[in-house]
């Protein structure tokens, strides 16, 4: 099933700003938050895809991809890639301060759902990579194997930052919790909010003696080989994203994302333009009026073309499908073949003089008639 448009799910116009995107997904998440509709499995839903669609256009440089790609450019139909498949650890892990200030609408408040899952620890950054991919690659899809340094859990203390077990203790101010209460007092009268423990930073725990290693931080910097599955028909500029592969958490917080950048290596016979691939013909003029079979490159190898007599320079000749596939997965391009008449820079007195004599005959006079379309035309054709 497709995925409806982020900006139709939240009801915002792609103008909205950050307030506006705010408040929106504020709303729907009240409407459809667990707590008020329990065991119904279509609110469940639609309250992930509120927060998906909050995922992408609460962060800048989501926005802007999903702004010029759709879909394709967050979440591309790749294992492990874009904003798709969120649970509800990971909305309410990410998206806690929303719901810590909801606290009056749910009978105890977002607490109820979010001690379950509070937040543990600090949550990583995110790693930016570029991986450059050949136009065969491009096609096909690929995997790739990176080696990225970057901060891993700590294997000692398995990334709770303690010495050992002894090490930790309940934080005193919220009772293990991870979060408590305050009382607000609005034009409505008092209300009761649930928000972080500003002691322990939700995670209940204190630790008394840090572990050697990592020195309390739970993470140590290494260096990690990561397996990525690049989809076919990616392009420069475009950005995939693997949740959860960047830089660890502190002390046991979520791990950050791992950006991957696009790169295209070019090709020495092809060229891009979209999902078709051009290809620089050269032919002598002898082959151009006479006619000839020529031997031409493709993505997926050479292939034999009959070039007819009396071909005009500009003329493009089109191999159906033999272009690119969608990102999206649907189509592919086509690979247009354009023809140039070469002309020789430098003559032998032999070859000036057979010029010489070709120049006046009459059929090497230029003719034109309404069966030879011009440039304009020919774009046209082009694009039909």
């Amino acid at each position: 099933m497709a995925k409806r448009d982020y900006y139709e799910v939240l009801g915002v116009s792609k103008g909205a700003d950050q307030s506006e995107i705010k408040k929106a997904y504020r709303k729907l998440a009240i409407k459809f938050h667990p707590d008020k509709n329990p065991d119904n499995k279509e609110a469940e839903e639609k309250f992930k895809e509120a927060a998906e669609a909050y995922e992408i256009l609460s962060d800048a440089d989501k926005k802007a991809r999903y702004d010029r790609y759709g879909h394709a450019g967050v979440d591309p139909n790749a294992g492990g890639f874009g904003g798709g498949g969120m649970t509800m650890d990971d909305i309410f892990q990410q998206f806690g301060d929303i719901f810590g200030d909801m606290g009056g609408f749910f009978g105890g408040g977002a607490g109820g759902r979010t001690r379950t899952s509070r937040p543990r620890g600090e949550k990583g950054s995110n790693l930016r990579v570029k991986i450059g991919l050949t136009m065969e690659e491009i096609a096909k899809g690929v995997t790739k194997k990176i080696k990225v340094k970057k901060q891993i859990v700590c294997d000692t203390c398995n990334g709770s930052g303690a010495k050992d077990s002894s090490a930790v203790q309940t934080c005193q101010t919220c009772r293990g919790a991870g979060y408590v209460r305050q009382v607000k007092s609005t034009f409505l009268g008092q209300m009761q909010t649930t928000v972080v423990c500003p002691t322990c930073q939700g995670t209940g725990q204190m630790i008394k003696e840090n572990c050697v290693k990592c020195k309390g931080e739970g993470r140590v910097y290494s260096e990690e080989t990561i397996e990525i599955e690049i989809p076919a028909g990616v392009e420069e500029g475009m950005q995939l994203s693997l949740r959860g592969s960047g830089n660890a958490g502190r002390r046991g917080g979520p791990s950050g994302d791992l950006l991957i950048n696009i790169e295209e290596k070019p090709h020495d016979k092809l060229q891009r333009d979209g999902m078709n691939l051009i290809h620089e013909l050269y032919l002598n003029f002898a082959d151009a009026a006479l006619g000839t079979s020529v031997e031409v490159p493709t993505i997926d190898g050479r292939v034999k073309i009959k070039i007819p007599a009396g071909t005009q320079p500009g003329k493009i000749f089109r191999l159906k499908g033999k272009g690119l596939p969608s990102v999206q997965s649907y189509g592919k391009g086509d690979q247009l073949i354009h023809v140039n008449v070469w002309t020789p820079k430098k003559l032998s007195d032999s070859d000036r003089a057979l010029l010489e004599k070709m120049r006046d005959l009459p059929n090497f006079k230029p003719q034109p008639g309404k069966s030879e379309k011009g440039f304009f035309e020919k774009m046209k054709d082009y694009f039909k």
